[in-house]
């Protein structure tokens, strides 16, 4: 989508002045892109975005500008192999974004930054993950429900004040027992254990808890209290 063709603004030559006109089209054609926040400036929310308001969840960028989105549900680089979300953007409940910044702060002071691989998640995709991977060691049943399906779970990590991602015991989405936050194995290096503990002090602090087998999952404080968020899933 882009501006009506240069074609439609083209000026009209009166015998005196030049005056400017435009095709009638060419303004309902714009006033359909503003609606759609396709024209710079006319920016409007599509009604699931809207939703997500209504429900308490907050865009993560819009809290903490200078955070690292790597959101691997919305490429193909996750376990099901393919893109399940629409578009690289990460949502959380209000409170958890707001303790996210001072987590971000606190670690500007350290050197480091975080970030995010996933945060608030449909549960449409979470009956996905489940049809792929029925774990509960690393996959919620979504007939419970996921604490990523009320905004209250974010998946994250360290990277450096370039903005590259830090050692740590393994990638995201690893389903082995190294994933494991309390993994002390002798193949641990000592970076990566650095790195972690740094990222759990410093999240433990801010009211997140991790998740026992995910050394990148953690839940906010209050989870267990809210429903899972239902939009259209």
């Amino acid at each position: 989508m882009g501006f009506a063709p240069a074609a439609d603004f083209a000026p009209i030559p009166a015998r005196k002045k030049q005056m400017i006109r435009f095709h009638p089209y060419s303004f309902s054609a714009l006033w359909i892109l503003c609606l759609i926040g396709a024209v710079s400036g006319c920016r409007t929310l599509p009604e699931s975005e809207n939703a997500l308001h209504r429900a308490g969840l907050v865009e993560i960028k819009s809290v903490i500008p200078d955070i690292v989105l790597d959101i691997r549900y919305a490429t193909p680089d996750n376990f099901t192999g393919r893109a399940v979300y629409p578009s690289a953007r990460c949502f959380l409940t209000r409170d958890a974004v707001h303790a996210l910044r001072a987590v971000q702060q606190d670690l500007r002071a350290e050197g480091y930054g975080l970030k995010i691989f996933d945060g608030y998640r449909p549960l449409s995709v979470q009956r996905r993950f489940w049809a792929i991977k029925p774990d509960p060691n690393f996959v919620a049943d979504p007939a419970k429900g996921s604490r990523h399906n009320k905004g209250y779970a974010v998946d994250l990590s360290l990277v450096d004040l370039s903005g590259k991602e830090v050692a740590m015991p393994t990638p995201f989405d690893d389903f082995t027992e190294r994933a494991h936050p309390d993994y002390d194995g002798p193949d641990l290096p000592p970076d990566a254990r650095r790195h972690r503990a740094l990222l759990r002090s410093v999240m433990e602090q801010h009211g997140f808890t991790v998740f026992p087998t995910e050394w990148w999952h953690y839940d906010f404080k209050g989870w267990e209290d809210r429903k899972s968020t239902r939009l259209n899933s």
